[in-house]
């Protein structure tokens, strides 16, 4: 893997991370979260719309007004949950939704867990790499000239050899080994492995997101979480390839505040272009507990 032909992509990948019927009763309450994202609402009974950008709504609200179902373009499916914490933390109510989408996609889900495994020992063996990494000038000096290439001015360090690089930049750092490549931009990691078809990017989104980015060759799982005590969460499983249900993306929308309740969208779509659904339940979210 040369330099350049890995940088493409990496620098992609970083821009990247630049009513319910008749008879329903709606009611909802505020509560404060000192969220700097603003006031989630506590919510008693969903606000399930007619439509919704693509969404069509099926039948009322059901289970009480805490569940209400709707169609999208190409059979997408949303349902949005009104879930109640009763004493469970937000990421193990969430876990479960997890656990029910992901085993729509089964193949998707079990290629992700693979490639988490080995990225967990990869990059336990890149911290030590790190290390060593800081005693690549006194090697450089070593290296074979007609191999090996170096740059030195104030704040930038190169070294290159052969396809193999070392990059050192004011708050980045590159390294290329052989299919392997390693980059950090600020709080922005990126870690992948060409033998493999794996990439890894963990970092902060432009609008203050944690995201985690893990994909293995078709298939990807992206999770976005916002600071603060309230619960401002999404999660996408992806996969190009249709899976033996036919869904090629599966994932959720929730936001609560402390102490719940949430209101949880999912999705499911056979639809590669599957934004418009996403949009719309993120939508249906805002709706009922405000951004």
């Amino acid at each position: 893997m040369t330099l350049r032909l890995f940088l493409i992509p990496t620098l992609c990948a970083a821009a990247v991370l630049a009513g319910c019927g008749e008879g329903v009763r709606i009611s909802s309450t505020r509560t404060e979260d000192n969220d700097a994202k603003g006031v989630l609402k506590v919510v008693e009974t969903l606000q399930c719309p007619q439509t919704m950008g693509s969404l069509t709504r099926k039948g009322s609200a059901s289970a009480g007004g805490t569940v209400c179902n709707y169609v999208g373009p190409k059979g997408a499916e949303v349902s949005l949950h009104l879930v109640p914490l009763d004493g469970q933390s937000p990421s193990d109510v969430l876990k479960a939704f997890e656990q029910r989408l992901s085993g729509d996609m089964p193949r998707a889900m079990a290629a992700i867990d693979a490639a988490a495994v080995r990225s967990d020992a990869a990059q336990a063996a890149a911290d030590t790499a790190g290390a060593t990494a800081e005693t690549v000038e006194v090697a450089a000096d070593q290296a074979a000239a007609g191999d090996h290439a170096s740059v030195r001015a104030p704040g930038v360090a190169i070294e290159t050899t052969g396809e193999d690089a070392s990059v050192r930049l004011p708050g980045v750092r590159i390294d290329t080994n052989g299919d392997k490549a390693s980059v950090r931009i600020g709080s922005l990691h990126i870690d992948a492995d060409d033998s493999e078809g794996a990439a890894r990017i963990t970092g902060t989104s432009p609008n203050g997101d944690d995201v985690t980015i893990n994909a293995q060759d078709d298939a990807a799982e992206i999770r976005a979480s916002a600071g603060g005590e309230a619960t401002r969460t999404s999660w996408i499983l992806t996969d190009n390839r249709a899976s033996e249900s036919g869904w090629r993306v599966v994932g959720y929308e929730a936001r609560g505040p402390v102490g719940g309740p949430l209101v949880v969208a999912t999705v499911r779509s056979r639809d590669r272009n599957h934004e418009r659904a996403l949009e719309d339940a993120r939508d249906l979210v805002a709706l009922n507990a405000g951004e």
